[in-house]
Order: C-alpha cells, then structure tokens, then sequence
C-alpha cells in the first residue's frame, strides 16, 4: 500500500492537476474538472539584455517580425523539444499560474501534478529537459507520455487491448506514426516534418515563383485560409488568397493572388513525405496487426489533419480507410487528461515519471 505524504495530499487538494500538449506550434493546458482552458501559441517576447518577459502567448506572437532590436520574439521549442530551457519553463510557469488564477473561493496554490505529451523519438536529455522545466515551473510531479499515445487515448482508442489501432499526429514541428497495441507502442517514427516545414515550403515557393519574400506568420495563415490536398480522384475548389511581402528584386512592398492550387503544389513534397513514412511504419508492422489495422482504419490527429483532402491522400496511398479523430486539436491534450483522471491507466501504460 503507498503511504501518500500529508504534504502532498495537501497539496493535492489546493492546486489543479493539469494535462499538457506542449506542441511546437500551441500550448493546450487541461485543467481536471474543467476541460482544455487554454489554447494558445507556442511563443516567448523578452527583452535581449535582461532577459525579462513581455509577453507570452497571443500577444507574443503578434510581435513575430514586427518587434524593435531590443525585443526577441521566439519559440522556445522546435521540432517537438525544447530550444530555449528559460524560456519553456517561463512559458508553462505562466500558464500554470493562469489556470490557478481565481474562480474559486478557496484560494489554490500552483503546485499541480502534471501530465506531458512529448515527441517519441525524444532522447533522454530532451525527455530530461521537459520534466526538468515543468518542475522548475511549479509542478510537483510530472508525467511524460508520448504523443501518439496520448492522442490515441484522446480519439478515444482502446489501447489497452490486443487489438491493433494506428495513429498519425501531424502537429507543428513533429509527425508522430505509431502502431499501437496493448497498452504500448509497438511501432513508431517521429518525423520532423510537419506543419512548420509546411509554412516553410509556401515561403521558398513564392520566393521562388514570385521573387516574393513573405513572413512565417503570412504563410501560416495561408496554410490554414485555402491549402488543400489535391488527389487522384478530385479536384479541390478553387480558392484564392491575396498575400503581402517585399520584392525581391525591388526591395519595395508587394501583393499577389495565389491559388490553392499552388499551395497544393508548394505542399506536395512534405505531404509526399509524411505518407512514404506511414507506409514505410505498415509495412514493418506485423500481419496480425495489420489485420486490424485493415479493419479499424488510420486514425488522424494534430493540426496537419484539418488540410483538406490530407484524408484521401493518405488512403489512396495506403489502400486502408482513414478517419480524422474529433477534435483533432485537442487529441494529445485530453488523452493527458484522460490519464490524470484514471490512475489505472497511467500505470498501464509506458509513462516516463520526471524526477
């Protein structure tokens, strides 16, 4: 029988106990009892010299590109880890305060146990990291699970079983496939690319065609406003959108229509990639698994799955149904959720305890 200390289980009763998807892209924070409370950008605003933070969030991002030489606006992860350790534990300090913030009669006291969804091909330094900045955080313990785990249980999967279920989480700056199948993952790639390497191509695109040189930002919401995955068997409306960057040649401001049709183009060769991985993932996977597989379909998760047509692509390489999970945003976050509040299953499955 474990012996709960009384500092602990104090602890327990004054502080929320929260599950995280620390993405590349956005941070989701579950709070138990509550649901995701908060959704927003991966991003850090702080002074060069002195280090102190300005902004964190929305108001972080909007500075991407606009703030003065004495400003740095950045995010602290990249590819699905930490790249800036001040920064992250800053970041998660603050959301963790935020969710501990008022709303109750009884004050709370921002020391949760805590669950992390992390890339799995992470190495131990990196999984070290993240446990390391969320203690530093205010956490008092923490958890890490990896992402397609997380994501599966977020789809509501039953992981737990002998059957075999297959998950692909596109996020910002990791795809996460994975074969998964009694309680752990018996197959899995974490390719680092995904929806940043997506805003990349757009940009070297327009560069390219164009002489155009656009922001991130502008070829994020791009992405997001008309990409779509042109297949086979259809043609995806057409759509169009008016982009402003500088020229090139000129040096001066530019705008031009593109098409969703050349976002199509732009985004084949990353998409061509994500799809060679999971059919390079089936085709180690072993024949009972398959099996199953056949059956249940290929799961979707992560903001890269919304690309319209993504689906399609994916099944007519694969020649397997594939699903989009609901809500696929949130996945990672409410499979963290879902382990907090069942002990059992944060037994069951393989989940890393940070020290």
């Amino acid at each position: 029988m474990k012996i709960i200390n009384p500092i602990d289980r104090f602890l327990g009763v004054f502080s929320h106990d929260i599950g995280i998807d620390l993405g590349t892209a956005n941070t989701l924070v579950w709070v138990r009892g509550k649901g995701v409370v908060i959704r927003e950008p991966s991003a850090v605003a702080r002074h060069k010299k002195s280090k102190e933070i300005l902004a964190i969030g929305v108001s972080a991002k909007k500075m991407y590109g606009r703030a003065p030489s004495t400003i740095e606006a950045i995010r602290p992860l990249r590819d699905g880890v930490i790249a800036d350790f001040d920064a992250t534990a800053a970041m998660l300090k603050h959301y963790i305060r935020k969710v501990h913030e008022g709303g109750t009669i009884m004050p709370k006291i921002p020391r949760p146990r805590v669950v992390i969804g992390i890339p799995s091909g992470v190495t131990e330094v990196e999984r070290r990291a993240v446990a390391d900045a969320s203690m530093d955080a205010g956490a008092r313990e923490v958890y890490l699970i990896e992402e397609p785990m997380a994501a599966a249980i977020g789809a509501k999967l039953s992981v737990e079983g002998a059957e075999g279920n297959f998950i692909v989480d596109i996020g910002g700056g990791t795809s996460e496939i994975a074969v998964i199948s009694l309680g752990g993952i018996v197959l899995g790639r974490s390719v680092r690319v995904a929806g940043d390497e997506m805003d990349e191509a757009i940009i070297n695109y327009v560069r390219l065609k164009y002489s155009l040189l656009l922001g991130q930002p502008t070829a994020e919401s791009v992405k997001i406003g008309i990409a779509s995955i042109v297949t086979d068997t259809g043609e995806a409306k057409e759509k169009f959108a008016v982009v402003r960057g500088r020229d090139l040649e000129t040096g001066l401001p530019k705008s031009i229509k593109l098409a969703n049709s050349e976002i199509s183009e732009a985004l084949a060769p990353i998409i061509q990639e994500i799809i060679g991985n999971i059919v390079d993932t089936l085709e180690e996977t072993p024949p009972e698994l398959t099996s199953d597989i056949m059956e249940r379909g290929i799961i979707l998760a992560g903001g890269g799955s919304l690309l319209p047509g993504i689906d399609k692509a994916i099944s007519e390489a694969t020649h397997m149904p594939v699903w989009v999970a609901e809500d696929p945003l949130t996945c990672v976050v409410r499979g963290c959720g879902i382990c907090l509040e069942n002990s059992d299953l944060l037994k069951k499955i393989r989940v890393t305890k940070g020290l």
